[in-house]
């Protein structure tokens, strides 16, 4: 099933002849017919080109909580899908067989930007995530289906690893409205043996977002074993986001489980979820999160101002929601940073997978 191949947007000429991807800092250099590292953005016929626009790996309708996004409209559903491929190289990928795919046959669905904005809008989603693999390879098509959901007042989340330069990254945040940044860790060594990335572009994105555009963005960091779950790297990361960002944005410690080439480990104790949350808190941050666990206290909302657990969870089902018209804490009034409404969404924690027509 072959889609569409369209022009890439940011590449240029080199004085060698070949042609320079500037999507991301990998700065792929490409002769005719080579792919980039992502291997989905290619030279052909002398232009750089996106081949996987309009062609997904698959659908699914989830709880927005399993992007995952704790204060952007709480209970609500998302219309979840992705590509192939990936410009991270991580030794931990959860998602490998879809980040990793070299065949590009594999991608079942297609669907143009207004068909997956409609169907959105039929099936009561809330949103559209761009999510499985990074949507930073195939902004193009993103932007596209964020424009046309936009026009149908369905919102747009992105899950990425936030690897991006700073002019594509202008252009695809525009049409973002909630993102979830993977920051692997908070080291040079471990983005470079482990990634095959670099730290310094992906602090850059999360301070862009945070200072500079709407969008409401969410940390999600996957605790490794002896790899990135140090108590001086978790207080140092924390001391990043306090000082940085603000005690505002919400942090995710998510639990690690031996897939891809990281077999050899094991999966994250849970005390150390628990451990890094206290550490985060301590740090100043005010929403810290537990996930991959079954963790109903890091799984809870608190009040920064009196405490009260204001949004009760078990995994991604809302038990409990005691906020005010306009996000405030029932109890006392304090406010709760995040976008949310009136009444929590009723989506519970299904997982709903979804056949798209093409059109």
């Amino acid at each position: 099933m072959k889609g569409p191949v369209v022009p890439a947007r940011w590449w240029h000429r080199l004085p060698d002849g070949r042609v320079q991807c500037d999507l991301c800092p990998r700065d792929c250099k490409l002769s005719e017919g080579q792919r980039g590292f992502c291997f989905v953005r290619a030279r052909e016929n002398d232009e750089m080109v996106l081949t996987t626009y309009g062609r997904s790996s698959g659908f699914c309708v989830d709880p927005v909580e399993k992007k995952p996004l704790n204060h952007f409209f709480p209970g609500s559903s998302v219309l979840s899908f992705g590509t192939a491929g990936c410009n991270l190289g991580c030794r931990f990928c959860q998602n490998w067989d879809i980040s990793k795919v070299r065949e590009l046959d594999r991608l079942q669905d297609q669907a143009s930007p207004e068909a997956i904005a409609t169907r959105a809008k039929q099936l009561g989603a809330k949103s559209v995530a761009f999510t499985y693999n990074d949507p930073t390879i195939f902004a193009e098509y993103a932007i596209d289906v964020a424009d046309a959901c936009h026009a149908l007042d369905v919102r747009t989340v992105a899950v990425t690893a936030g690897f991006i330069h700073a002019d594509p990254r202008r252009a695809f945040y525009e049409t973002i409205d909630a993102a979830n940044v993977d920051l692997k860790a908070f080291t040079e060594t471990f983005y470079e043996k482990q990634t095959l990335s670099q730290l310094k572009p992906v602090l850059e994105t999360i301070e862009y977002l945070v200072k500079e555009t709407r969008v409401w963005v969410e940390l999600t960091t996957l605790l490794i074993p002896t790899l990135n779950d140090s108590e001086r790297e978790i207080a140092e990361l924390s001391e990043w986001v306090m000082g940085h960002l603000g005690p505002d944005v919400p942090l995710h410690f998510s639990a690690f489980h031996p897939d891809y080439k990281l077999t050899h480990l094991p999966p994250t104790p849970p005390e150390t979820l628990s451990r890094a949350r206290r550490q985060a808190m301590q740090a100043g941050l005010r929403y810290v999160y537990t996930g991959n666990v079954h963790d109903p206290e890091g799984d809870t909302t608190r009040c920064p101002s009196c405490q009260a657990a204001v949004i009760e969870r078990d995994w991604y089902q809302l038990n409990a929601y005691r906020l005010g018209p306009l996000g405030e804490c029932s109890a006392c009034g304090g406010a709760i940073a995040g976008h949310f409404d009136a009444k929590a969404g009723d989506f519970g924690r299904r997982r709903v997978p979804i056949q798209m027509t093409a059109s």
